[in-house]
């Protein structure tokens, strides 16, 4: 298990066989964006494992946060490696919504 945490965030991922699940805590906004890319970058890179990132508690997410979630999204789209978002509080799906995005995430949204 593999921990970032700071007073407002933490990004903690679990291992378990071939499936990597992130578990995002709190608000996920620019000043906690370097935390969140130095969690996921070596995870997104390996096309063998199944990542998923579980939002359930988190409170906050913005533009940068969006972004980085996209950029995981297209990386592993390319790499043709599964990648699912689960468990997203309503106030976030409802920005997701908002923004366009939740097509992407649509096959997700309510996965446990």
């Amino acid at each position: 298990m593999n921990t970032n945490k700071n007073d407002k965030f933490s990004a903690t991922s679990q291992l378990e066989n071939d499936t990597c699940t992130v578990y995002l805590r709190g608000e996920l906004d620019l000043s906690v964006a370097p935390d969140f890319r130095q969690v996921m970058e070596p995870l997104v890179g390996d096309e063998a494992l199944h990542l998923i990132i579980n939002m359930k508690d988190l409170k906050y997410i913005d533009s940068t946060g969006i972004g980085i979630l996209l950029s995981i999204l297209k990386a592993r789209h390319g790499m043709k490696a599964e990648f699912l978002v689960k468990e997203v509080p309503d106030q976030i799906q409802k920005l997701f919504d908002m923004t366009g995005i939740a097509k992407f995430f649509a096959a997700q949204e309510n996965s446990q």
